[in-house]
């Protein structure tokens, strides 16, 4: 049963299937597309459910000879650590589909694109042949592209290019490191996982120069320091639904690449570099924080609260200890559900006020008590209030940072309180105080906005009670990417 197969194509299928429809018929499209990525969503559930959760090994293997020449082969399966990352992409992609039904312009296109990306998203998570794995990567690309480039705001198109180049920069030095790795393998490979058994022949030298190309490639997406600088800008041009998916998946694709590749691969490299992406990790922390703070646009805040909170999963990671790799991995679903929740609260205000300004507000909590309370739960899951999916993650994070780099752990706290303090002044300026008269007509959410918004605030509550149902998947392929950083 090729399961990941369909799960990966069957967006795209669908898609396609969009493409026949006649464009007038806007009701048909949205409906074609929400089924579609329901689908995808069933199926990742289904993978869920019939994972051995006690084994390290991939699971649901799926390997035939694409380009025998060159020994390309079409390899695809999963382990704790994908998995985690399709679920969330599935669950995100169905509920941004839902949240772009608002969507009036040029729908059918703009749904071909959505499904296109989620099939691009899908195939970098449970690709393991290098060549596979970077044809799903530069993908992702296009859609994207696209999707800000028409759908966005006053300046899509700069958002758009600027996001493309800065990722096309990071992808070529990737190539070169993939390129490098294919032939210093014996046979010549891109499957990782005969890589991997050869990693051991791999010099010093040619492990830090392969590792700095990779964590280029890789970095740009995190964003990391200091390759962060299309973030903001793609987030504020981007469609609402476009800004949850680059935020809950995108910046994941990053971290999940490091932790798949870099580290497992090159591990002697690893424990070379490792305090220098350390001190990255602390920039992103406290940088993007204070950056947060400065900013009067709710949704360039929320922007660079993601280089804040990625900071955070990078501490975790470069712990190198199983409860570090642990955090990190709930770090990038948490942040995922709260920061999708969070953009697409925003847009549905900005549907209505039409401005995201912070200043512009006042005294909504009386007017939208709806909307204020979901909005105050997200707000406060992201500052990391306990009993909130955020706080796990972040424990566990600093937990296995202070174990390893305790004076870098303790600078980045100086994050935290800024983080608390700059969602907290977002509650008080748009929803405390006297009400803003101007704002009179608007309305509380619909049932369109609390579809899409309900699933990831219930989830907040969930994970933060109950984190053992991600962590427990995960914990025997983390703990064995642990030992493949053991060095002899």
């Amino acid at each position: 049963m090729h399961v990941l197969s369909l799960l990966t194509w069957l967006p795209l299928i669908g898609g396609l299937i969009i493409l026949l429809v006649p464009k007038e018929q806007k009701t048909a499209v949205r409906a074609l597309a929400a089924i579609t990525s329901g689908a995808a969503f069933i199926v990742s559930i289904w993978l869920w459910t019939h994972f051995a959760a006690g084994t390290a090994d991939f699971q649901f293997v799926e390997k035939l000879d694409w380009i025998p020449a060159f020994r390309i082969r079409y390899f695809m399966a999963v382990d704790g650590l994908s998995l985690a990352m399709l679920v969330l992409t599935t669950l995100l992609s169905l509920l941004a589909i839902i949240a772009s039904f608002n969507i009036q312009e040029r729908v059918k296109e703009y749904f071909f694109f959505f499904l296109l990306l989620e099939t691009a998203m899908l195939g970098v998570f449970v690709a393991l042949d290098f060549f596979l794995f970077y044809v799903f990567w530069e993908l992702t690309l296009v859609p994207m592209y696209f999707l800000i480039g028409i759908w966005g705001g006053p300046k899509k198109e700069y958002a758009a290019i600027k996001f493309f180049l800065f990722t096309l920069f990071g992808s070529v030095f990737m190539l070169v490191s993939i390129l490098a790795l294919y032939f210093h393998s014996s046979p010549h490979t891109f499957d990782f996982t005969e890589l991997l058994a050869q990693n051991a022949t791999f010099t010093r030298s040619f492990q830090i120069l392969a590792f700095i190309g990779l964590y280029v490639g890789f970095s740009v997406k995190i964003p990391a320091f200091p390759l962060h600088t299309w973030l903001p800008l793609a987030h504020v041009e981007a469609p609402t639904a476009i800004s949850v998916i680059l935020a809950g998946v995108l910046l994941k694709m990053g971290l999940y690449g490091i932790m798949r590749f870099s580290f497992a691969l090159l591990p002697v490299a690893t424990h070379q570099l490792i305090y220098y992406v350390a001190i990255i990790a602390v920039i992103n922390v406290v940088y993007g924080s204070f950056c947060a703070m400065s900013q009067t646009d709710i949704k360039r805040m929320i922007a660079y609260s993601s280089i804040n909170h990625m900071g955070y999963a990078m501490l975790g990671m470069v712990s190198l200890s199983a409860v570090g790799f642990n955090g990190a991995v709930l770090q990038m679903v948490n942040h995922g559900i709260i920061t999708g929740a969070l953009f697409l609260l925003v847009g549905v205000l900005y549907d209505r006020a039409h401005t995201r300004d912070i200043n512009a507000f006042g005294g909504l909590g009386a007017k939208l008590p709806v909307y204020t309370g979901f909005m105050m739960m997200a707000c406060f899951a992201s500052l990391g209030l306990p009993l909130l999916a955020g706080f796990v993650s972040e424990f566990l994070c600093f937990l296995s940072s202070f174990q390893v780099y305790p004076y870098l752990a303790v600078i980045s706290l100086v994050g935290v309180l800024i983080t608390a303090a700059f969602f907290l002044i977002l509650i008080k300026k748009v929803f405390l105080g006297p009400f803003n008269t101007r704002w009179e007509s608007l309305k509380d959410m619909d049932m369109r906005e609390l579809v899409a918004c309900t699933p990831l605030l219930i989830l907040m509550v969930v994970f933060g009670l109950f984190p053992s149902i991600v962590l427990d998947p995960l914990s025997t392929s983390l703990t064995h990417l642990v030992d493949l950083l053991k060095l002899p």
